[in-house]
This record gives C-alpha cells, structure tokens and sequence, in this order.
C-alpha cells in the first residue's frame, strides 16, 4: 500500500493510564508500518484525562508518527474541554477510550461515546462498565450517527474472541460459549494446584505483572461473568445489561479442590458459560476439566473462548496477552478496522 493511498484517520485518546501509553508508544513506533500495510494513517488529534487535554502538534495535518509523541507532563497540558468541542476543533473520526471500568466514570464514559457515535466518530472502547449498563443505548447511538462500535480490549484483550462472537462465526449456529476469560484466575488456580497457598498465588501474580492491585473482579468471577456477558451479546443479540450473572469465587477454599483435581489427572478451571436456550444468563463455574478439554490446555494466564457449534464442530480460540500491551494492541487493531475503507476482492 502506497503512502499517497493510505486513508488519513484523527484519534482522540480518552485516558491515559497503562493501556494509553501502550496504545500511543505502540502507534509512534510502528504508525508508518501500519499506514503502508493496512492502508490508514493515523494522527493522534488530542489525549484527554478527567481533568486537562494535550493537543499535539499536528504535523501540518499530515499525520506522521511524530503526532504520537509522548505528551509533556500533565502541568504542560491544557484545560479540558467539552468533547464536543475537541471532536469539532480536531475533526476526529475516532475515540479511543481507555478509562477504567469503575462505577464512578461509568456515566461519563457512556455520555462521551454515545456523543462521538451520534456524531458519526467511532468508538474503540477497553472500559466495560458503560457498555453493559447503556448496551441497547450505544447500538441505537452507532445506528443513528452511521458510526461503528468495536469492543475488544474489553473481551480479551489480544484475544480475538469479540471479532469471532461479532462476525466470526456469523450463520454457524453457534448454541453456547464456554470460557477461560481471565488470565489472572487460570494463573491462580495452576498455582493453587502446585501447592501455594492463595496469598502466594496471587503475590506471584502481582509480580508478574498478571494480576492487578486489587485482584477481587479476577478471583469472584465477576470479570469472566463480565467478558462472557458482552460475548454472548455479540453473538446472539443479548441486551448485555440485562444478563444475569451466577459466579463461583476463587478463595482460600479453593486450594485443595485444586490439588484434588491435579492428582486425579484434571485442573480445575473457572469457566464462564453461556447458552442460546438460557437467555440473558451467564455463569462461573470451578470446573474439573479433563485432558482434550481446551480449558485444561490452558497454562500461565492464558485464556480461551469455545464457541460450540453443533452442525460446524466447536470453534476455540486461544492464547492472547494479558497486559496493558495486549489490550492496547487490540485497540490498535479495533481502530484499524474502522478507520481502513473496506475494499473490494480480498480487501
């Protein structure tokens, strides 16, 4: 793909915290390699916090890497603005959002991408608290702007899961998802079943950069009953704040079913399931999964989705990073896919 034919795209970043800077660090060191082979140029058109906004030179509109330079420190940016008045005064055509999932900047978040989707702007989100309280909301918002919505920083990070539940496996008669969503929990239990006690497993998970500060959504199942929830809503057209969720925690309890599982030949899985005859229901089992099980392939915090599919076979997808790197690389995938025009024959 040649530099003149490559489509020129504004982003607007929203948050700047660990999936951020991997997302902008990413883009600055390989945004000329993108452009050439997947035919978009990216700009980066403004990074937006809670409470300042950096604007970045803008290269004379061109749109080179240098506009994905780190920002100055935050006493350098300047106030913040309105979006509507950063989308206006930037012409953007995609907000990235990259602001945490937490019930405080739920609304926020959910006012700020239904504004950008009623505009026409794109939305590529990793933050899942709005997306499973203003589901219908958002899909209404995308339908009245002509603008897309991608969600896969939010169901697993470099997995591509969301892209297979999207479209993947569209007209397969897909009838039930079974998941290993969350890398933290598989990294926990494998290590329960070694023999650690769970503040050991987790104090490991913390060093390897696995597990957050506060690992509580990874071990109550919240987080997988989270991914499963936007997963089946993708594929079967759930409201995904209407699901019902039944979990089974990880805690101190949970060792020597672990171990109990390892000497018997199996290993013991938190897996999040969903099914077509069970609507707006997801649930988070401890499962003793056997060998030639998908989920019992899993080792280290890798994670996996098994879409099955009675007339095509079980479709599984496995492996992904999980790290602010993984979830940023999805982002940058998510942003390529509705910045590029779509174009004919293999396109």
């Amino acid at each position: 793909m040649s530099e003149h034919s490559a489509t020129p795209a504004s982003v607007v970043l929203s948050g700047y915290g660990p999936v951020g800077r991997a997302y902008l660090d990413h883009l600055a060191a390989h945004g000329e390699a993108l452009a050439d082979r997947h035919g978009a140029r990216l700009r980066l058109a403004a990074v937006r916090t809670s409470s300042a906004e950096h604007l970045p030179p803008s290269a004379n509109g061109a749109g080179t890497d240098s506009t994905w330079a780190p920002p100055p420190p935050r006493s350098a940016w300047g106030p913040l603005p309105s979006l509507a008045e950063t989308l206006d005064g930037t012409g953007a055509g995609v907000l990235v959002q990259c602001v945490p999932s937490s019930p405080e900047v739920r609304d926020q978040a959910a006012a700020e991408a239904l504004l950008a989707l009623r505009r026409g702007v794109h939305v590529v989100t990793a933050t899942k608290s709005h997306l499973l309280s203003h589901w219908r909301e958002l899909g209404r918002a995308a339908a009245e702007g002509g603008s897309l919505i991608r969600i896969s920083g939010a169901t697993g990070a470099a997995l591509p899961a969301g892209d297979l539940a999207r479209a993947g496996v569209r007209g397969l008669g897909c009838r039930t998802i079974r998941a290993c969503p969350n890398g933290t929990a598989t990294f926990v239990l494998d290590r329960l079943a070694a023999g650690d006690s769970l503040a050991d497993a987790v104090a490991e998970a913390r060093r390897r950069g696995i597990a957050e500060a506060d690992p509580s959504a990874d071990l109550s199942g919240s987080d997988a009953a989270t991914k499963a929830r936007l997963l089946a809503a993708l594929l079967w057209g759930w409201d995904a704040s209407a699901v019902r969720t039944e979990t089974e925690a990880v805690d101190d309890g949970t060792a020597r079913a672990a171990r109990e599982a390892a000497a018997s030949g199996r290993r013991l899985r938190a897996v999040a399931s969903a099914r077509a005859d069970e609507p707006l229901l997801v649930r988070v089992r401890l499962e003793r999964t056997a060998p030639g099980d998908p989920l019992h392939a899993l080792t280290g915090p890798e994670k996996a989705v098994v879409y099955g599919c009675p007339d095509a076979g079980d479709i599984t997808v496995s492996g992904g990073r999980s790290s602010p790197l993984g979830a940023a690389l999805a982002m940058v995938k998510d942003t390529l896919d509705v910045a590029v025009p779509r174009r004919l024959g293999f396109g």
